[in-house]
C-alpha cells in the first residue's frame, strides 16, 4: 500500500503547476498524506488547495476540505485549530442543506463528545438530526437518529431514546428495502404465482367434493329439477372462479410488465451510459499520457455530462418504481411557486452556464399552489433538464405564469430550442406505459422522466399541455390548483 501511495505522489508531482485545476492536485496529495497518517504534511497541501477550492465555490468540496483539516488537527491534538475548521460557517451553515453539511455537524459533535463537552456536542447532534430531514440519504438519517438515541440515553431519558432508536431502525429498514427492490419484486411475483397455484388446487379439491356431494344428492333425490338446479349451480361457480382467476392473472401480468420495464431500463440505457463512461475514461487515460490539457478538459466535461445523465436516470427510476409500487408518499401543502423555481434555477446554474443559456424567472411572486413539494420539484427538474438538453448554445429558457381560471394557475416553461413535431407531442401525451428512446441520438434517455412527470402532475390534480414547432422551441404548460385562501 505504501508503494502505491508513493507512486501516486510521483504521478501527481509530474503534473505542470500551470494546470488550471492544479489546486485539485494539491488536495489529492493532502489526501495521500492523510491516509499515511502524516497529518502535518497533509495540512500543508490542504492549505495550498484552499484558495482554489474556495474560488470554485463548490460547497461539497469546501466542506470536505475543512473537515479533513479539522480532523488532522484533532490527531495532532491541536484542538483549538481543529475546532476552528470543524466549526467553519461554510460547512455548518451552507446556502442549502447537503449530506456534507450533515456530516460536518456530526464531526464537530463527536469532537466535543470526545472532550466530554456534552452540552456543546448535543447541540450539534441535534442540528445534524434536524438538517438530515431535508436530505434523502437514508444512511445519514439513520446515523443522526441513532446519535440522538445515545444522547437521550446518556441523559437518562429512555423514553425519548426509544423513539429515536425506532426511527433509526426504520431508516435502516428503508435503506435495506431500497437496495433490495429488484429482489423483492421478483420474490413477490414468485410468491403470488405460488399462491394462485395453491388456490387453483384448493378449487380443484372443492370441486371434487362438490361433485361427490352432488352425486350423493342425485342418487337420493327424485326428479330432474334437482339435477338441473345442481348443474346450473356448478356452472355458475365455474364461471365465477374463472373470472376471479382471470382478474388475478391480469394483475400478475401488470406486475410482470412493470418488472420487465425496470430490467429493460437497467440492462439497456444504464448499460449504455456506463459503456459511454468506460469509453470516455479510456480516452481520458490516453490523453493524460499525451498531456493534451485542452482535450483532457473536454473529456472531463463529457464524463461529467454522462455521469449526470446516468444519475438522473437512476433518480427517475427510483421515484418511478416507488410510484408504481405505491410507496411514494404525497403530502399536499401551500407552496410559493416563485421560490421553488428559484431553487430549481440554482440547482441547474452550472448546466445553464455551460451552454450560455439565459434563464428568466417571471413567475408571479403572489401565487401559491396546493401540491406536494417533493413531486413538484421532481417535475420541474425533469422539464428544465429537458429544456436545457434540447436548447441551442446561447438559447433562452423562461418560466412564467398565466391565470386563466380563478381556481387554477398555469406555469409555462418555454424554450427556443429544437422543438418537436405534432406526432412526438401526441406520443408524449399518450396514456400508457411508454418507455421510448429519444429520437435525438446524441442525447441518452428513455422517456422515463416524462412518464414520471405525467403521473406526478396527475397525482397533484394538475394537467400538462405541450405547444411546439420544429426549430421554433417548446412550451410546457402545467396547470395546478391554487391554494384556497
Amino acid at each position: 500500500m505504501k508503494a502505491l501511495y508513493k507512486q501516486a505522489s510521483i504521478e501527481f508531482g509530474s503534473i505542470n503547476k500551470s494546470f488550471q485545476y492544479y489546486y485539485l492536485v494539491d488536495n489529492n496529495i493532502g489526501v495521500l498524506f492523510y491516509y499515511e497518517k502524516k497529518f502535518e504534511k497533509a495540512i500543508v497541501f490542504y492549505l495550498r488547495a484552499e484558495k482554489g477550492i474556495l474560488n470554485h465555490q463548490d460547497e461539497d468540496e469546501i466542506t470536505t476540505l475543512y473537515a479533513n483539516i479539522g480532523i488532522c488537527y484533532v490527531h495532532l491534538k491541536q484542538f483549538d485549530k481543529a475546532e476552528f475548521y470543524l466549526k467553519n460557517d461554510a460547512i455548518l451553515n451552507p446556502k442549502q442543506v447537503t449530506k456534507s453539511a450533515v456530516r460536518a455537524n456530526i464531526n464537530i459533535a463527536n469532537f466535543y463528545y470526545a472532550q466530554y463537552k456534552d452540552q456543546q456536542a448535543i447541540y450539534y447532534f441535534q442540528k445534524a438530526y434536524t438538517l438530515s430531514k431535508n436530505i434523502k440519504d437514508f444512511d445519514l438519517k439513520q446515523t443522526t437518529a441513532f446519535n440522538m438515541a445515545i444522547v437521550e440515553e446518556n441523559r437518562g431519558n429512555y423514553k425519548k431514546a426509544l423513539v429515536y432508536r425506532k426511527e433509526s431502525t426504520q431508516w435502516k429498514d428503508s435503506l435495506n428495502n431500497q437496495n433490495k427492490i429488484w429482489a423483492v419484486a421478483d420474490f413477490e411475483k414468485k410468491f403470488a404465482v405460488a399462491q394462485k397455484q395453491k388456490q387453483i388446487k384448493v378449487l380443484e379439491v372443492e370441486n371434487k367434493l362438490k361433485n361427490t356431494e352432488r352425486n350423493s344428492l342425485f342418487f337420493a333425490a327424485i326428479g330432474l329439477l334437482l339435477i338441473l338446479t345442481g348443474g346450473v349451480y356448478l356452472y355458475g361457480q365455474k364461471v365465477k372462479n374463472a373470472k376471479t382467476i382471470l382478474l388475478q392473472k391480469n394483475k400478475l401480468d401488470e406486475l410482470n410488465a412493470t418488472k420487465d420495464q425496470l430490467f429493460s431500463i437497467v440492462s439497456h440505457d444504464l448499460r449504455s451510459s456506463v459503456n459511454a463512461l468506460k469509453t470516455s475514461n479510456a480516452k481520458l487515460s490516453a490523453t493524460l499520457e499525451t498531456k493534451n490539457y485542452d482535450e483532457l478538459h473536454q473529456l472531463i466535461i463529457q464524463n461529467s455530462t454522462i455521469a449526470n445523465g446516468a444519475y438522473s436516470l437512476l433518480d427517475n427510476l427510483l421515484h418511478w418504481a416507488m410510484l408504481q409500487t405505491k410507496q411514494l408518499y404525497f403530502h399536499k401543502e401551500s407552496i410559493h411557486l416563485y421560490s421553488i423555481v428559484q431553487q430549481i434555477e440554482y440547482n441547474y446554474k452550472p448546466l445553464l452556464l455551460d451552454k450560455a443559456i439565459t434563464f428568466e424567472n417571471s413567475v408571479s411572486k403572489n401565487i401559491f399552489i396546493y401540491v406536494d413539494l417533493d413531486s413538484l420539484k421532481i417535475v420541474l427538474r425533469n422539464l428544465l433538464d429537458n429544456a436545457i438538453k434540447f436548447s441551442n448554445e446561447k438559447g433562452k429558457i423562461s418560466f412564467y405564469t398565466q391565470e386563466t381560471t380563478p381556481d387554477f394557475c398555469d406555469l409555462v416553461i418555454e424554450d427556443n430550442g429544437i422543438g418537436m413535431s405534432e406526432n412526438t407531442i401526441k406520443e408524449l401525451l399518450q396514456e400508457g406505459e411508454l418507455l421510448a428512446k429519444k429520437s435525438n441520438s446524441e442525447i441518452i434517455g428513455t422517456g422515463l422522466g416524462m412518464q414520471l412527470c405525467k403521473q406526478m402532475i396527475k397525482k397533484n390534480s394538475g394537467t400538462l399541455t405541450i405547444e411546439s414547432e420544429i426549430n421554433k422551441g417548446t412550451k410546457m404548460i402545467l396547470s395546478f390548483p391554487k391554494t384556497i385562501t
